[in-house]
Parts: C-alpha cells; structure tokens; sequence
C-alpha cells in the first residue's frame, strides 16, 4: 500500500466529520486525529478497531480488553514499522473518537503521484459526492507548491 502523505511532503483532502459517531466512520478508514502524543499535532492513521471491539495482544502477558463507549484504535498502514516507530495505538492504546477530526479521502504526495485513499466501501461511497464537489486537484497542488 502506498504511503498517504509523501516523507518529502505532500497534502491531503479531509473530509470533516461533525458530530463524530460510530456511524460516520468504518473499520478500515484512514482517519486525521489529533496527535495523543504531542499537543497541537495531528497524525494520519487507519482505524482498525471501534467500541465494542475486543483486543487481545500477541503477547500472552497482555490480558484481553475491549474497547469502551467512543473509543476506537488506530494503526499506522506501514506495518514494517515496530509500534513504537509507527506510533499507533500499539504504543499510546485506545484513542478516544473525539480526537477524530475527519477522514483522508485523497492523498497528493506529488504532481503526478496522487489519487483517491483506499477507506472502507461504506465510506467510499459516502465520500463520492463530496468529493465531485470539493476536489480541484490542480487547486491542491499549487497550494502545496506554497
């Protein structure tokens, strides 16, 4: 899977999401939050897990645990990162749905090397029409130029 954003740069297209709910968002979506590590920063993450869900570790230390009311846990896509490298859930745990901002719907990593992010079916097909409406791809790259 290719990376969202560029390690040279690049821009993305977020979809905002008001009044985040377990329903807006899917297992699967490639989500922007707030960075649970570092005040003011955001992180791009994929969601793996929603309330409700069960987590049990490969490690047979970790006792099960399931994730409560508006909790979900995040992955990063790059799974040849060790979890304190892709600074997921795996390394800072649950992350609560409010520190959701919004889902990733297209990735602009250069001139010639973008395209629409891979989310979940039911977000796909939620996002099209916004994004017949709101994407400009010309528009994108020259803001990313600046």
């Amino acid at each position: 899977m290719a990376p969202i954003v560029s390690p040279t740069g690049g821009a993305v297209l977020v979809r905002k999401l008001a009044n985040l709910s377990p329903t807006e968002v899917f297992v699967g979506d490639v989500v922007l939050l707030k960075d649970p590590e570092k005040s003011g920063n955001f992180v791009i993450r994929r969601l793996a897990a929603l309330e409700g869900y069960e987590m049990v570790s490969n490690d047979e230390k970790d006792e099960p645990f399931v994730l409560e009311k508006d909790q979900c846990w995040v992955l990063a896509d790059n799974l040849v990162l060790k979890p304190k490298e892709a600074r997921d859930s795996r390394l800072f745990g649950p992350v609560p749905m409010t520190d959701i901002l919004g889902r990733v719907i297209y990735s602009l990593r250069t001139a010639v090397d973008h395209g629409l992010v891979e989310n979940s079916g039911m977000a796909t097909k939620l996002d099209g029409p916004v994004l017949a409406v709101e994407l400009d791809v010309e528009e994108l790259a020259k803001n990313n130029k600046a």
